[in-house]
């Protein structure tokens, strides 16, 4: 009896992703008046709000991985790297673009360092658990002054933000610490550039190869942002949302947090943008609560995140795991933070 219950969970783990991918299609089908509209709000989310923000963000990014900007990073940074981030001076581009352009930039620059041996394996993990962040045009703007119609909100969660990364970075410095034998070498700068460097003679090439290779990152993100919205309204139209804020209720009541963000929360953890959105709808006197749990899911950034980055570093050696931890962690530091400057400053308490 024990052998054939063995042979069934062996025989499903097998064919658990087909099973998955078929329940899906049948859900399309079954849900197609809900799903359609989904899909089309999807489609203008990516089109009107993620395309605007992030693709010139994209290809100036491409742009100056074509110069010596990474060589003169790594040179000027590496006192400070190597210290907080135990990451040799060139890691500080994935940071600082990851910060400025947003997700997935953060992860695609570590991908690109890995694919050119500009750092270790173990360097370019510790800076996937970091770099790759919420942009401040997103965070600020988006957010703050689009969703929560407040500049100072939109202000206060960057600050966090960059608060809780830096955090992130520096616990995971310790990340295989002991594997790492770059950093027992003295520093040079990498004999391999990562990509033809620019000159006037070859702009032109080197513009197009930066706008193609932008338009594949932002059409990447555009599947995903349209694919989980039409996630989420499956979820909503078969009742399964429903059932987990049930599931949920109890604990929300007894940490004596209103149930109506339980939903929110949970559209978040699967996409982002949906998630924080319904977030800033919630009426609730006391507001601290949709701020700090968008605090959370920004700096979590969603399983619809998570999976881009997935496909991006399955390129490559790198390990996915210190990406999940440190994002998980990044998003627990960021609601942490902001909670702790909303009850340390009057006024960015908006409670009513």
């Amino acid at each position: 009896m024990m052998a054939k219950t063995n042979f069934y969970v062996i025989k499903l783990k097998r064919n658990l992703l087909p099973i998955l991918f078929l329940s899906f299609t049948f859900c399309l089908l079954i849900f197609s008046k809900s799903n359609l509209p989904a899909v089309k709000s999807g489609l203008s989310l990516w089109a009107n709000s993620v395309v605007p923000s992030l693709f010139p963000f994209f290809v100036a990014t491409e742009l100056l991985m074509h110069t010596n900007i990474i060589s003169l990073l790594g040179n000027t940074l590496n006192g400070y790297m190597k210290p907080l981030f135990n990451i040799r001076g060139e890691g500080a581009f994935a940071f600082i673009m990851g910060i400025i352009s947003g997700y997935p930039m953060g992860a695609k620059i570590a991908s690109n360092f890995r694919e050119n041996n500009i750092c270790s394996k173990e360097e370019c993990e510790r800076l996937l658990s970091f770099t790759n962040n919420s942009g401040p045009l997103f965070i600020i703007g988006t957010v703050g002054i689009l969703m929560f119609k407040n500049t100072t909100i939109g202000l206060l969660l960057f600050v966090t933000h960059l608060l809780a990364c830096l955090t992130v970075g520096f616990i995971f410095r310790f990340w295989k610490k002991d594997k790492n034998t770059f950093l027992n070498q003295p520093h040079t700068s990498h004999s391999k550039p990562i990509q033809k460097t620019a000159s006037f003679s070859n702009l032109g090439e080197i513009l197009a190869d930066s706008i193609t290779s932008s338009i594949s990152t932002i059409l990447l993100i555009g599947g995903f942002v349209i694919l989980f919205s039409s996630i989420i309204s499956i979820f909503k139209a078969s009742g399964l949302l429903d059932s987990l804020t049930v599931l949920l209720n109890p604990v929300f009541q007894f940490l004596t947090i209103d149930i109506s963000f339980i939903q929110a929360l949970l559209t978040g953890i699967l996409e982002i943008t949906n998630g924080i959105n319904a977030l800033s709808c919630i009426v609730c006197k006391k507001i601290s609560f949709n701020i700090v749990f968008t605090a959370f899911l920004l700096g979590f950034g969603g399983i619809s995140v998570l999976l881009q980055v997935w496909s991006i570093t399955s390129k490559t050696d790198l390990s996915i795991k210190p990406y999940v931890y440190g994002k998980l962690l990044h998003g627990l530091l960021a609601a942490f933070y902001t909670y702790l400057l909303i009850s340390i400053f009057p006024f960015l308490n908006f409670d009513l």
